[in-house]
């Protein structure tokens, strides 16, 4: 059982799982500076409150783009993206 006052901190591909994306999803987020992550030795652990805060961003933005500016949603899901103007 973990502590309440220990952070809490995920694999890549657990983080990946969990958004149904492939990891290397993660890995760019991770390299553009959009999901915080540590280094430790050769591996990346994310923490809980970076897992949140990415999706709270990636929420706002779609909501941005989808409502506000009317996107087309399955535009994005199927890979059109230059139909789309969302970058995946």
């Amino acid at each position: 059982m973990q502590d309440q006052g220990t952070p809490q901190y995920y694999r890549v591909k657990a983080v990946a799982k969990m958004l149904d994306v492939h990891s290397s999803t993660i890995y760019r987020a991770v390299d553009s500076g959009e999901l915080d992550a540590l280094k430790i030795g050769r591996s990346v652990r994310i923490p809980a409150d970076a897992v949140k805060a990415f999706v709270e961003k990636c929420s706002e933005d779609a909501y941005q783009a989808f409502v506000v500016a009317g996107e087309s949603v399955s535009a994005v899901d199927e890979g059109d993206v230059a139909a789309s103007g969302v970058a995946r």
